[in-house]
């Protein structure tokens, strides 16, 4: 076998393995092994949508804890005028 022969089909092999390589990584199966060298904590993925669901979660429930402390303060204002209102009765 010339080693001339060789040449061009040794080429064209590398070429077309070198073609096949570089699509099948920009493709899905080259980002799904990109996302899991990644981690499980990098930005974009799952853990990291829950997390912001969770800090939305939480200021959610700050603000109702707001809202409840402003309630019990109406409540005690309230119950405070009902008592004053009673007692004159109980004094006649």
């Amino acid at each position: 076998m010339n080693p001339n022969d060789v040449a061009p089909a040794l080429v064209g092999s590398i070429f077309f393995l070198a073609t096949a390589v570089v699509l099948v990584l920009r493709g899905p199966l080259g980002k799904a092994w990109a996302r899991r060298i990644e981690g499980p904590g990098a930005p974009g993925t799952a853990a990291q949508a829950e997390l912001e669901d969770l800090r939305a979660r939480l200021e959610e429930v700050e603000q109702q804890v707001g809202r409840v402390h402003e309630l019990e303060e109406r409540l005690d204002f309230a119950e405070r005028l009902l008592a004053q209102a009673r007692e004159p009765e109980r004094l006649s």
